[in-house]
């Protein structure tokens, strides 16, 4: 069992949008969905070196510099993600099982 990133679809699923504007079925753009995934496989990365530095004994002031990035690198990713689903769920209210402003707005302020 090894730290391997789990295998992403190459076609994401559709949600109902009209043609051309297919979301996956997380309500992510797929226009956006290649930059989440590069920012949460850098997070995972820089996670796997603070578990690394902890296990070698690595003083904080090595250590805390990569947790800082990798908090980062994850707060960004879910801003990326709800600013992805909003703008989807403004451009296509009509999309059925979309997520409304209100819960996207509630998403946002969790990640604050």
């Amino acid at each position: 069992m090894g730290n391997a990133p789990l295998p992403v679809p190459a076609v994401a699923a559709t949600t109902g949008a009209p043609t051309g504007t297919a979301v996956t079925g997380t309500g992510i753009r797929p226009e956006d969905l290649h930059a989440i995934l590069n920012r949460l496989r850098r997070a995972e990365g820089q996670i796997a070196g603070v578990i690394r530095m902890l296990e070698q004994g690595r003083d904080c002031a090595d250590v805390l510099p990569q947790l800082s990035a990798a908090n980062k690198a994850l707060s960004k990713a879910g801003f990326a993600i709800v600013a992805s689903s909003l703008q989807e769920c403004l451009a296509h209210p009509e999309v059925e099982g979309g997520t409304d402003v209100a819960s996207l707005e509630k998403l946002f302020l969790s990640l604050a």
